[in-house]
């Protein structure tokens, strides 16, 4: 199957939900078929009513702070050599990161559809305190899901969705971590959907919010496109686009508008988790070629064991820390058009300390994977190429991290 170029590849789908024929679809319980089917006859009809767009829009710009920066990293280009770096600062964002998108949108979608209750899985924090602003903002009660694991090492996201008016539950299940999270924020709509809207935090799950958080989260990428327009008058010969990719909203996102261009052109570049150097364990399904499955009511690759059971994942970035990935990606993977790759847990780090001791800019650990990998390849490219990294989120959320990883006065190193 090839792309077709004038389409979202959002819209890329067939009739069963799935890219390519393998990836995607609805593998839900029959109770949830009505409430998906309501929201996709909704989602269709609001996506092209100019008074909805006119809304979000709105509310993007006015709340969310669109567009966010486009800014050249003149000290690291210099000192690292080769390709010329970038970043589209997507932490500008209110809240600090690139969920606020995803969770504005299914808090306008909730409102149409009359319901009063919204909930919502999260890993990092980002997406529940994204989700708990947004319900705040338009009027909404609010739940999160979140891993017992990732409550302890995201304290101060934690710490803001409450402040929000939301209420956390702890998941203890399996590894207490974002998979978890997201399975028993499903069990819990499965039983409450008469009233209640879910916002899944990622392009994961079934076909509809898929769709849904990759419609909002392109936003970075309609901003980008006019950015790098207007500082080099046009789309440059060689442009790099890197990314961190853990469900892959983020990175969707980043990368929607340029999806259509040729790739020795435009080269799309994913960078998953690789985990701890010393472990065995990581959150890399594309990079390291795991084996196609069946997780939260979607086909695609997915970290598991012998037997098909889902494989436990490590990585010190709680964002990332996902044992399957988005449809979509799956799909750019298949095709080619985008390419690959992980980053260790240390390699982040060492990411982190460099972004940080020569530019004024705190990458939250997920894109600082994207700028490990990004760093180290731009080293061998020419000045004439552009590389640009998203940095879709802060490091405020992981400063207890950084703190026991690279001592006290980590944010006063340099």
């Amino acid at each position: 199957m090839k792309l077709k170029k004038r389409k979202l590849l959002i819209d890329q789908h067939d009739k069963y939900g799935m890219w390519g024929g393998k990836f995607g679809g609805n593998f839900v319980p029959e109770t949830l078929k009505k409430p998906i089917y309501d929201l996709e006859i909704l989602f269709s009809k609001l996506r092209n009513n100019q008074k909805f767009l006119a809304e979000r829009d709105k509310y993007f710009k006015d709340w969310v702070g669109a567009p966010t920066r486009f800014i050249k990293l003149n000290n690291l280009s210099n000192h690292i050599g080769g390709a010329q770096i970038w970043s589209k600062v997507v932490s500008d964002a209110n809240g600090g990161a690139h969920k606020i998108y995803n969770a504005s949108v299914h808090c306008l979608l909730a409102k149409e559809a009359g319901k009063k209750f919204i909930v919502g899985d999260t890993g990092a924090g980002y997406a529940g305190k994204m989700l708990s602003m947004a319900a705040k903002k338009f009027g909404l009660k609010c739940k999160i899901f979140m891993g017992a694991k990732d409550i302890k090492r995201q304290r101060p996201n934690v710490v803001a969705i409450k402040k929000n008016g939301a209420e956390v539950i702890p998941v203890y299940t399996g590894s207490q971590t974002l998979v978890d999270a997201v399975s028993e924020c499903m069990r819990y709509w499965v039983a409450n959907c008469d009233t209640t809207a879910m916002c899944v935090g990622s392009t994961v799950g079934p076909n509809i919010f898929v769709k849904i958080c990759g419609w909002s989260t392109s936003q970075i990428s309609r901003e980008l496109i006019v950015q790098i327009k207007d500082k080099f008058g046009s789309i440059p010969k060689r442009l790099k686009l890197y990314n961190c990719v853990g469900g892959g909203s983020s990175s969707y996102g980043f990368w929607s508008e340029f999806i259509r261009y040729d790739k020795r052109q435009v080269e799309l570049i994913g960078v998953e988790a690789g985990g701890p150097i010393k472990s065995k364990k990581h959150a890399a399904p594309l990079t390291y070629d795991s084996k196609i499955g069946v997780l939260h009511g979607a086909m695609q690759y997915v970290n598991q064991d012998k037997i098909g059971q889902i494989d436990e994942t490590e990585s010190i970035s709680a964002g990332l820390d996902y044992p399957g990935v988005s449809p979509l990606h799956c799909f750019l993977k298949d095709l080619k058009r985008a390419r690959y790759t992980a980053a260790s847990d240390e390699q982040a780090l060492n990411a982190y300390k460099l972004v940080t001791k020569f530019e004024n800019l705190r990458p939250s650990l997920e894109p600082s994977h994207a700028f490990a990998v990004a760093l180290n390849e731009a080293k061998g490219l020419s000045k004439n190429t552009i590389v640009v990294v998203n940095s879709c989120g802060d490091a405020i959320k992981d400063k207890n991290i950084l703190k026991a990883r690279l001592g006290k006065n980590y944010d006063k190193l340099y």
